[in-house]
């Protein structure tokens, strides 16, 4: 794994659990951590349960006794680590969002291809919300035709860390590191579940783009991160790792990427859709919300209540509409037999036990895992037509 902080601690829960509560095909190893700090590296290896550590993530691309790569370092350095990784036969799991560029997304899906064929590698990117219960069931549900024909979706993705004007300048950030801000962050989940639920693309979108701070204090681990970087946040004062640590020199520096994104995209279908991406909104910790409005009832979920879906079924009789709480722990969900007794709740950190699982069978039987490099791309594509747009006054602008 090259990287350790948030996701980094996310994905080795992932690595250490799935093969205890689910019959995997092969047993992952955790043989190698990779962080630019030796000290820091080394701490978080013991403290996750990885044998060996390494400052250079070459070194894990080299070793022949390697067989994954496991990438969740920022965005700037994903198309480098995850093109090398493929070439030497690595089979690649990389975190969202798939790279910083278009560019960059498509070099690696092509890295993908030629390595599918090649030597037989398979890749994927980390949509872990797309792995919950509930989010799989609302997949499930729409394909069986229990909303019918789809008629609208509204997404929305909310967070609050950032409201505080003097939240530290880490490489969240920096367009340098990150790409974009909540655009790449939190809106790229929240176009990834709307498309995985609908089974629908989007086609063509009108966006707007707004940085509401444009100067925070300098981080403590500043200057920024170079491209070797890993995920370290700085600290775990503010937002569970997000918001790292001011360097307390009262210096400040610019914030180069956005902190709201607001768009309107059209389906393939026709279909409009509403999308929603903020850091800014005061009260709102992790709120990832769809809802689907269809011909024959509506879907709505709620990532700050993650193992509950209501569904409204509009054929049923008017007497008795309105929409039905399903709380969806029952071993006949998805993933669920493996877990729990009925009503026993899941938890954030499952959904990546969940793609740790599918991860695994997917390479194990020689096929493609999904989300695939290709479906990464088409995201990054998505994001790119919004900013393409946001510089345009919001003009209607295609998905290529």
């Amino acid at each position: 794994m090259i990287g350790h902080g948030f996701m980094g601690a996310a994905h080795s829960q992932a690595w250490r659990v799935a093969p205890r509560f689910f019959d995997l095909p092969l047993q992952p190893e955790p043989a190698l951590l990779v962080g630019r700090d030796a000290g820091r590296t080394a701490a978080a290896a013991a403290k996750w349960g990885w044998a060996e550590t390494a400052t250079d993530w070459r070194e894990a691309v080299a070793r022949e006794d390697i067989d994954v790569i496991d990438i969740v370092t920022p965005g700037a350095s994903h198309a480098e680590i995850a093109i090398a990784a493929l070439q030497a036969g690595k089979h690649v799991l990389c975190e969202k969002p798939l790279a910083n560029t278009a560019d960059e997304a498509r070099a690696m899906a092509e890295a993908a291809g030629v390595a599918r064929t090649s030597s037989g590698a398979r890749a994927m990117v980390g949509f872990t919300y797309r792995r919950l219960p509930a989010t799989t069931h609302a997949r499930n549900l729409v394909a069986a035709g229990a909303v019918g024909d789809v008629r609208q979706v509204r997404a929305a993705y909310l967070q609050d860390w950032l409201v505080d004007e003097d939240a530290p300048l880490t490489w969240r950030l920096q367009q340098e590191q990150a790409g974009s801000g909540v655009l790449g962050d939190l809106a790229a989940h929240a176009v990834d579940l709307a498309q995985y639920i609908t089974g629908l693309r989007l086609s063509e979108v009108s966006g707007t783009l707004d940085t509401l701070v444009p100067t925070r204090p300098l981080a403590a681990d500043s200057p920024a991160v170079d491209s070797s970087a890993t995920d370290d946040a700085g600290g775990k004062a503010r937002g569970g790792g997000l918001g790292g640590t001011a360097g307390g020199s009262g210096e400040r520096g610019p914030v180069t990427v956005d902190d709201v994104a607001l768009f309107t995209g059209r389906f393939d279908t026709g279909v409009l859709g509403s999308f929603e991406a903020s850091r800014m909104a005061t009260g709102r910790k992790n709120a990832l919300r769809v809802e689907i409005s269809g011909t024959r009832g509506a879907l709505s979920f709620d990532l700050e209540d993650l193992n509950f879906l209501d569904f409204y079924d509009y054929t049923a009789p008017a007497d008795r509409q309105g929409f039905t709480r399903i709380m969806v722990t029952e071993p006949t969900h998805p993933y669920m037999e493996a877990w729990w007794p009925a009503g026993h709740s899941l938890g954030y950190e499952h959904g990546f036990v969940h793609q740790a699982k599918d991860f695994v069978e997917a390479v194990a039987a020689g096929t493609d895992p999904s989300p695939s490099f290709a479906d990464g791309l088409q995201i990054q594509e998505v994001l790119d037509a919004v900013s393409r747009s946001a510089g345009k006054s919001s003009v209607w602008t295609p998905v290529a």
